[in-house]
């Protein structure tokens, strides 16, 4: 699928109520798990101790549900090209929800529903529809309303 080129809030309020795309597929890797937890300092066995997670709930570990949030801008880039941008500001997370782990390994992908858009003086609120994928499974990592502030030249 092409990527969705959006130049002006014009182009963009085109979208309205209507599905944006998918990402590719991302691999989850134990690697990016430790070196999450890392920069979090979140150490939590469930996520990095492959042994002892063996005899979790999971059978492995599993991601940090903030790492999953945290991937949002790598696939959303994926999915559409905003231009004419002098700014991007993440602005909120509304009605999160986390349904299902990230198993180590597991693929994920992002699809993105365009909800609302508004013209905050001349500044862009866009609040999208995110629901993380998981490959091969069909309960969702999570859904949220994922807000943007784009300040379009």
């Amino acid at each position: 699928m092409s990527k969705l080129v959006i130049g002006s809030f014009q182009e963009f309020e085109q979208h309205i109520g209507k599905d944006l795309g998918y990402s590719d597929y991302l691999k989850i890797t134990q690697e990016q798990i430790n070196k999450f937890a890392e920069a979090t300092l979140d150490h939590q066995w469930i996520h990095t101790d492959p042994v002892r997670a063996a005899e979790g709930p999971f059978k492995k570990p599993i991601a940090h549900g903030y790492l999953a949030l945290s991937i949002i801008p790598y696939l959303w880039d994926q999915i559409a090209e905003i231009n004419n941008v002098k700014m991007l500001v993440n602005y909120g997370i509304e009605k999160l929800k986390f349904a299902q782990p990230v198993i180590v390994d597991n693929e994920v992908r992002l699809k993105v529903t365009l909800e609302s858009l508004a013209d905050l003086r001349g500044i862009t609120k866009a609040q999208l529809l995110a629901t993380l994928e998981i490959k091969d499974n069909p309960k969702p990592a999570f859904t949220a309303s994922i807000i943007f502030l784009y300040h379009f030249k």
